[in-house]
């Protein structure tokens, strides 16, 4: 066998969209078609300025938080929650049944708990000296 290998950062759409679809390609035959569909959620003061956001994505019945964020002065002020509550009620519109997120030890793993999230897995030392949080929650 003759190969060559490239290792790169290179955010080049040509391969990543190829790779992508040979993968799709073969999840179809064991799964329905992901029917994948982002889901953004923003609060903004009364100035237009963004004071928060939730940038999330919807697939196979599952509601994915990637990012959640309120600015510092905001929070504790309820729009984290109402940016996850406008998200679930959009991701249940949708047809999800589930929701998942992860989080750090230093960012919002109560935040999550208090909103019904469940632990389901804890990764050690990322980044170093802390935890990742993986929760999920039924809608």
């Amino acid at each position: 066998m003759d190969y060559t290998f490239e290792v790169t950062a290179d955010q080049a759409k040509e391969e990543n969209d190829f790779i992508w679809n040979q993968l799709v390609q073969f999840n179809l035959q064991y799964t329905e078609p992901i029917q994948h569909a982002w889901l953004k959620v923003f609060a903004r003061n009364k100035q237009g300025e963004l004071i928060g956001g939730l940038l999330g994505e919807t697939f196979w019945h599952w509601f994915h938080i990637n990012i959640l964020w309120v600015h510092e002065n905001c929070r504790l002020s309820g729009v984290g929650r109402q940016l996850m509550a406008r998200a679930e009620a959009e991701a249940i519109n949708r047809g999800c049944r589930h929701a998942d997120v992860d989080t750090h030890d230093f960012q919002a793993p109560d935040f999550y708990r208090k909103l019904g999230y469940t632990v389901w897995g804890v990764l050690d030392d990322l980044p170093p000296g802390h935890q990742k949080i993986f929760f999920k929650k039924d809608l």
